[in-house]
């Protein structure tokens, strides 16, 4: 008898055993490498939890059908507190033993490190404006975001267009920020401006800015580059007014100003300020409700780490399917036919990808203007030509098509 009930239980377990694998073997596993803990938190989180929203959709809604069959996805996420070597391990370690499609990274840092293991057999969702990653022909990366080039080009303008002529950096350490400051100086001398200062500061270890600052306002600067995390860049900004500066800021696209608003409780303290653009006001279909849904889940506001993040992780579902193979190679191949993501659906539009991995993404400046934020400046860099700008403003789902402009990569 009690042989019997052993055979039973053994054939049970080996039941289970067999149930958990082929639930297992039903699953696609993305990974995600950023900052989870220290000052740049705040940043990592936004990033990872739209990848997590768009995941949760996604199972929801059946998860993707592949030869047939049904596959869910899993999110694997590590802390790898912006270390570049921590990050690269971080996703060999997804890779290897965790067997991940994906590897979303969210930080030009690690972006680099990440970029060199050698085994290109997973797809890397590089969250990055400096589109330089972009130029090395790394075959399986892919970005979502605009190139920052054209950020600076347009905040410059606005900037110029206030009569600003003095300017002084106080900016993130790192690939991001050397990127930024060097592209900012070009841009802000051939204007004829005059650079007084570059006082560059690690956002993602310093808490205390008041060096850098005093060096930089002793120059009497109009206006000040500033930016990285947006928790750390509403710390420079309230330090900065603190310390008597009466002028204006141009925050980098790292830092966004809805969560610095929230965090400083006072848009006085940000006026003047030119930056890329709350997503909340952005005229599309989708974007009330994407917010709403978002807050109700996170209980936070989404911001465009969020919304790009999210939108990223949607295609590459999308090319999962179109490709009918869960082979990250083949995937990242039909990454183009995952496209165009509209804003009838998705909380930003994406209309295209090029050759290096990057996805054809509008452009938002919003400036504070008498204690509040402006309309967006909705546009598109990406286009060659009109007849070009004129399809994909015809294609964008805005409630606001007349505004859409076309102001083309100088």
């Amino acid at each position: 008898m009690k042989s019997w009930k052993a055979f039973l239980c053994s054939v049970f377990v080996c039941l289970l055993l067999a149930w958990a694998a082929v639930g297992f073997a039903n699953e696609i596993v993305v990974g995600y490498t950023g900052p989870l803990s220290g000052p740049a938190a705040e940043y990592g989180q936004d990033c990872v939890n739209g990848v997590d929203m768009a995941v949760r959709e996604l199972n929801a809604a059946g998860g993707v059908t592949v030869k047939g069959k049904k596959y869910t996805f899993r999110l694997d996420r590590l802390d790898d507190r912006v270390d570049p070597t921590l990050a690269k391990n971080n996703a060999v370690r997804l890779v290897s033993q965790n067997k991940a499609l994906a590897v979303f990274v969210p930080i030009g840092t690690t972006l680099g490190s990440v970029m060199s293991i050698p085994q290109h057999d997973f797809i890397i969702a590089a969250y990055t404006s400096v589109h330089t990653f972009m130029d090395k022909g790394h075959d399986m990366i892919i970005t979502p975001t605009p190139n920052f080039v054209n950020y600076a080009q347009l905040m410059s303008q606005h900037a110029w267009d206030k009569g600003w002529r003095k300017a002084a950096m106080v900016v993130t350490l790192g690939a991001y920020g050397d990127a930024w400051r060097s592209a900012f100086h070009q841009i802000w001398i051939a204007k004829g401006g005059k650079l007084v200062g570059d006082y560059p500061a690690n956002y993602f270890t310093e808490t205390d800015f008041s060096s850098q600052l005093a060096s930089a306002m002793a120059k009497k600067p109009d206006v000040m580059l500033i930016g990285g995390p947006s928790a750390i860049t509403a710390l420079v900004i309230e330090q900065a007014r603190n310390m008597g500066y009466k002028g204006g800021f141009i925050m980098i696209d790292q830092a966004k100003p809805e969560y610095v608003a929230k965090v400083l409780r006072n848009m006085k303290l940000m006026e003047g300020t030119i930056s890329t653009s709350n997503p909340e006001d952005l005229p599309l279909p989708i974007v009330p409700s994407f917010m709403r849904k978002y807050k109700a889940a996170y209980k936070r506001d989404a911001n465009w780490e969020v919304a790009l993040n999210y939108n990223m992780m949607h295609i590459i579902a999308r090319a999962i399917q179109a490709a009918d193979s869960t082979d990250a190679k083949v995937v990242r191949r039909n990454i183009y036919k995952a496209l165009p993501t509209l804003g009838d659906k998705y909380p930003n539009e994406l209309f295209g990808i090029d050759d290096r991995g990057v996805m054809f993404c509008g452009g938002n400046i919003q400036k504070v203007e008498n204690g509040k934020f402006s309309k967006v400046d909705y546009t598109f860099s990406f286009p060659k030509t009109q007849a070009e700008f004129l399809k994909y403003k015809k294609m964008s789902k805005s409630s606001q098509p007349e505004m859409i402009r076309w102001v083309p990569l100088q």
